[in-house]
């Protein structure tokens, strides 16, 4: 009959075609390519949050907060470098690049840094003077596009950092769209002004691990053996890239897990490529004791981390240091619900916003257009994540002394349960409540 209600019988979602798969295929079919986006991956996968922490009782004594110190200290780059870094607490923050990141926010993310006595790191399209004036301790990235690659500007940093991967799209190189390469960020890439910008995937001077050892010489030849040399990866293959990073001469790997994120790149890239953080840490820690070379070549662990029982776990695991990347940009105010309107111009709320490929952000953190810029203030952006870095060391600490640690780093995986048979076979830790490590 006309105008009858549907059959209810029917109306079930698809359990291979839900409604945001329908609207995926639709758009594609409409448009003929593939969806970009900045942010990470929004599936769900198998986190920190599946672990937990065992407290002290009888076994073990806690430590008394008031009365008894738990140091944050750690040291990166003592195999070879005359001059490693001294932070002073294990949570640094990942390389973003200027043309990415605007120039307010470098300069925000620099000076909470500072405050808290730890680095930061210059992405893509080297150094830019906000940074580097910010930054008490900065790391300069040497990527495969060499964009802004600069001898005098790695003398003047503080450590070196060779990507050769990011978690968020192993394998593959970043992306910047035109709308984003102001006269500024081409002058400092030596691009084009407005044409869309896609790095190189690999190194264009190197085929493997031999040659990665003659570019870390070279680097240290430039820098006169001072400064640490890191070498990131995205998390795929991660036994076997910690290994042959440590064979290069590597100061220190960086390995970066599936939810790491990008200001730009296919969205298929970031929900089906790479493995996830969380056994990732183990894999390369591994490899490191394999090598007898855990803790002589330090470990920073990056992708998807959030508060201070996330570092916590990294480092019971094995890390030395974990590197934040998105959750800076949300403590600066990302996705922050001021200038809603602006959200709704780009077709989304606060909460869910993944447009950093625009340059239209509305809290002005991942723009180059000089009126959206205004609304990042340096000084405030770099209070909340100073703040927020605080925030973290505490709940660190506090969650080390209930184990009854002295120092973070004495953390370790039989201060670890799993909540899941997933969580335990990936962290090679015991179920909750059972003796039981799948896979042993």
């Amino acid at each position: 009959m006309s105008g009858a209600p549907p059959d209810r019988r029917w109306l079930r979602a698809s359990a291979s075609f839900p409604a945001p798969v329908i609207a995926e295929i639709h758009r594609a079919a409409d448009e003929g390519v593939y969806d970009i986006r900045g942010f990470g991956a929004k599936r769900h996968l198998p986190t920190f949050d599946d672990l937990l922490l065992l407290g002290a009782s009888m076994s073990r004594y806690p430590l008394e907060g008031y009365r008894e110190r738990c140091e944050t200290s750690v040291t990166i780059g003592t195999r070879f470098a005359r001059r490693p870094l001294e932070l002073a607490i294990p949570i640094t923050i990942a390389g973003m690049s200027f043309g990415a990141l605007g120039a307010n926010a470098k300069r925000a993310i620099g000076m909470a840094a500072s405050a808290m006595g730890t680095s930061t790191t210059t992405g893509d399209g080297g150094m830019s003077p906000e940074e580097r004036e910010a930054s008490k301790l900065l790391v300069y990235q040497v990527l495969p596009s060499r964009y802004g690659l600069d001898p005098d500007h790695l003398r003047a940093c503080d450590a070196i950092e060779v990507v050769v991967g990011q978690g968020a799209k192993p394998g593959g190189g970043g992306m910047l769209l035109g709308q984003k390469i102001t006269e500024r960020i081409a002058g400092m890439r030596d691009l084009p002004v407005g044409i869309d910008q896609r790095s190189a995937c690999r190194h264009p001077d190197w085929t493997g691990p031999d040659d990665l050892e003659i570019k870390i010489q070279e680097l240290r030849e430039i820098t006169d053996w001072e400064l640490p040399v890191y070498v990131k990866v995205g998390a795929a293959r991660v036994g076997f890239d910690v290994a042959l990073a440590v064979k290069a001469g590597a100061d220190a790997v960086v390995v970066d897990g599936m939810q790491g994120g990008t200001a730009a790149t296919q969205d298929i890239f970031i929900e089906h490529a790479g493995v996830p953080t969380l056994p990732a840490v183990r894999q390369a820690v591994e490899a490191l004791q394999e090598l007898g070379m855990h803790r002589k070549v330090q470990l920073i662990v990056s992708g998807g981390i959030r508060h201070g029982a996330d570092v916590a776990k990294a480092l019971a695991l094995g890390a030395d240091a974990v590197s934040l990347g998105t959750a800076s940009l949300i403590a600066l105010g990302c996705n922050r619900p001021d200038y809603v309107e602006d959200y709704h111009a780009l077709g989304t709320e606060p909460g869910f916003c993944h447009h950093c490929h625009t340059g239209r952000c509305p809290v002005g953190i991942t723009t180059q257009d000089a009126d959206l810029e205004t609304r990042l203030h340096p000084e405030q952006g770099a209070r909340r994540l100073r703040n927020y870095l605080t925030t973290m060391t505490l709940e660190l600490q506090t969650l080390a002394r209930a184990c009854g640690k002295s120092h973070v780093l004495n953390l370790e995986p039989e201060d670890l349960a799993a909540v899941t048979v997933e969580a335990a076979a990936m962290a090679q830790v015991p179920l909750a409540g059972t003796n039981w490590i799948p896979g042993r």
